[in-house]
């Protein structure tokens, strides 16, 4: 009995040891279980911060390399204007650094090599721009970088160098060429501008027009040149000739005016080549933008279709238009906001306004579809002619002095970058017919804008473009940053590729030999320089013919803008009292600046100087009507009847 009790005893001792063991087991293999995957997750938050922590050193060493080409772009720059040397200009040497850092980034570093961990082979139908991949239950995303040579997959890492110094397109449209387009029209010149506007008109938009057909139509006999000798390596349409038809027009001749204005050229031949330049750049990015637009219908979207034409050409015309009230509206909003509020007394929020509300100007065109270049520029003549009456002394000169500043780091960054893109670039498609057909096509495009419309122009103008002017005009059709923005800005395709490569050339070739050959040139063509454009405007009699030109295109908008808006959006003009009818007393009394009435007996407008001829303006001043003589003299009758001369400083304004 005692036995059998001690043998009971130890099998339940036995088996209680056996379930401590099992149970033991099962926590140990359960807590096993679950500290691997926190282990794993661990050392995998390591090596990701790791990468995050070498990616933010890279960009940062990338973002380097720009300022400090930008910072001995601009000491070479004070060496050359301190040695008076003008055979390079900014902007060229700018693309020189930016092309030996492209050299130096391409052949001089190398990355370690280290695909161990990339799966080389993961077949897939198409190239998706985000791919979801499912690994052990974890789900990663990965994001489309680009089409990577077959001859460089062991260099991964090399790309990856290469593609970080290589910015979004993106980011050109709405960070760098918004301040260059915004000063264009924010310092325009508006005086001589208006006083050609005809002939402005007329080479930027029919000139544009017949230079991008003209190209277009020369390029497409090359590609089909290329097509049956069997240069031609992929698709290329004639839509797509005409698209580089139009991003080549774009001029930009920065290198050119900069040497104009240091040698003091003829202000009408710096007028003409300033204006085309600026509204240029307008119509070849709608042109562009139409033409992409064009989609006739049927399968094949290459053909030509009378009904898709008229379509584009109806989104040409609504895009600009749309563009340009857009940004008028915007300007006029800003001159309201500053005319009723007392942010002059705190200048740093009134600078801080304007520059918001010229900025999002682009931004809001964009967003509605409307083209920003467009709506920018005229918000910076629009802000210039009235906002900028309505600014303080102090913010006058901080807007001017900020948006000049933007321009130049804007304009030498975009130039650095095009030196080191061309190294830096990785699907770059060089085909030497190409290449030589898009230099003849430019040159003889250049010419069919310029020589036959001066021709015309020349039928209707007192003041004619003498063929010196017109052989400047020719040789100084550079192109630069608006030609560079619109071919970087889409480079998926084989066509779109050789002609950002061509692009880059025909840059390089313009701002390096054209715009280093200007002084030359200017002494060649025996065009004078040290023009004082004041002292020239009022003794010329050249120009004061130019004025009467001028008078019948811009007398009622004149009149109207002196006597209604200048009072109603600043504060400069007659008061709206001595302009509105008796009837409106009340409103005019509510709407007019107390400055107005200061000002109410001086003409305190620079748009003055382009239309006072004999009998063309009357300003009335309450009881007082102030006309004006082609002398410049002011003439207002007394209480006798007799004419009294009046002398009226005009001053120049923004």
């Amino acid at each position: 009995m005692v036995f059998k009790v001690t043998v009971n005893s130890a099998w339940r001792a036995t088996r209680t040891l056996w379930l401590l063991v099992l149970v033991s087991l099962s926590v140990c293999i359960c807590v096993c279980r679950a500290s691997s995957p926190q282990e794993d997750s661990a050392m995998e938050n390591i090596v990701t911060e790791k990468k995050a922590e070498e990616s933010h050193r890279q960009d940062s060493a990338d973002l380097l390399i720009f300022i400090l080409l930008l910072t001995l772009t601009i000491l070479t720059i004070w060496l050359f204007k301190h040695r008076r040397f003008r055979f390079l200009h900014e902007t060229g040497l700018a693309m020189i650094y930016g092309l030996l850092v492209g050299v130096v980034l391409r052949y001089g570093i190398h990355v370690p090599r280290d695909i161990s961990n990339a799966t080389l082979g993961c077949p897939v139908n198409a190239s998706p721009a985000t791919l979801l991949i499912n690994v052990s239950g974890k789900f990663y995303e990965y994001t489309l970088k680009g089409e990577i040579n077959a001859n460089e997959v062991d260099n991964v890492q090399d790309n990856e160098m290469l593609r970080k110094v290589t910015f979004d397109p993106e980011v050109f449209f709405n960070i760098l060429l918004p301040p260059i387009i915004f000063h264009a029209g924010y310092s325009l010149k508006r005086r001589h501008f208006f006083r050609n506007m005809g002939s402005i008109l007329a080479y930027a938009f029919l000139g544009t027009v017949i230079s991008c057909f003209v190209i277009g139509l020369l390029m497409y006999g090359c590609v089909m040149l290329m097509k049956q000798v069997g240069q031609l390596g992929g698709d290329f349409f004639f839509t797509d000739c005409l698209f580089f038809g139009a991003i080549v027009s774009a001029t930009d001749p920065v290198t050119v005016l900069a040497i104009f204005n240091e040698l003091q050229v003829d202000v009408d031949l710096y007028a003409l080549l300033f204006g085309e330049s600026v509204l240029n750049d307008a119509v070849a990015l709608v042109l562009s933008s139409s033409i992409v637009a064009y989609q006739p219908q049927g399968d094949n979207s290459h053909t030509f279709e009378g009904t898709a034409m008229l379509k584009s050409f109806g989104i040409f015309l609504g895009v600009f238009s749309g563009s340009f009230a857009l940004g008028v509206a915007t300007g006029i909003v800003t001159a309201l906001i500053s005319f009723f509020t007392k942010l002059r007394d705190f200048q740093l929020l009134e600078t801080a306004l304007f520059f918001l509300m010229s900025w999002s100007t682009f931004l809001l065109a964009e967003a509605c579809g409307f083209t920003g270049v467009v709506a920018v520029l005229f918000c910076g003549i629009t802000q210039a002619h009235y906002t900028f009456n309505n600014l303080s002394p102090d913010s006058q000169d901080r807007t001017k002095q900020l948006f000049e500043l933007l321009n130049f780091l804007a304009e030498n960054f975009i130039f650095s970058y095009m030196g080191l893109t061309l190294f830096t670039f990785q699907n770059h498609v060089f085909n030497p017919m190409f290449i030589v057909g898009a230099f003849v096509a430019v040159f003889l495009g250049r010419a069919a804008n310029i020589y036959p419309l001066s021709f015309l122009l020349n039928l209707g103008r007192r003041n004619k473009i003498r063929s010196n002017f017109q052989h400047m005009m020719m040789f100084a059709g550079l192109r630069g940053a608006m030609t560079f923005a619109l071919s970087i800005r889409d480079t998926a395709t084989y066509a779109r590729q050789m002609m950002f490569s061509t692009t880059l050339l025909v840059v390089f070739f313009t701002v390096w030999i054209c715009g280093g050959g200007t002084t030359q040139m200017l002494s060649c063509q025996r065009i004078r320089v040290g023009v004082d454009s004041d002292q020239d405007n009022s003794v010329s009699p050249e120009r004061r013919s130019t004025k009467q030109e001028s008078a019948w295109l811009f007398r009622i908008w004149y009149n109207f803008d002196h006597n209604y808006l200048k009072p109603i959006l600043t504060h400069s003009g007659p008061p709206l009292t001595a302009t509105l009818p008796p009837c409106c007393g009340p409103l005019a009394r509510f709407l007019t600046s107390p400055q107005a009435y200061e000002n109410e007996c001086q003409l305190k407008d620079d748009d003055s100087d382009l239309i006072l001829t004999d009998g063309d303006i009357n300003l009335t001043y309450g009881d007082i009507t102030v006309s004006t003589d082609a002398s410049g003299a002011h003439t207002k009758p007394d209480q006798g009847g007799r004419s009294r001369s009046f002398f009226f400083r005009i001053k120049e304004e923004k």
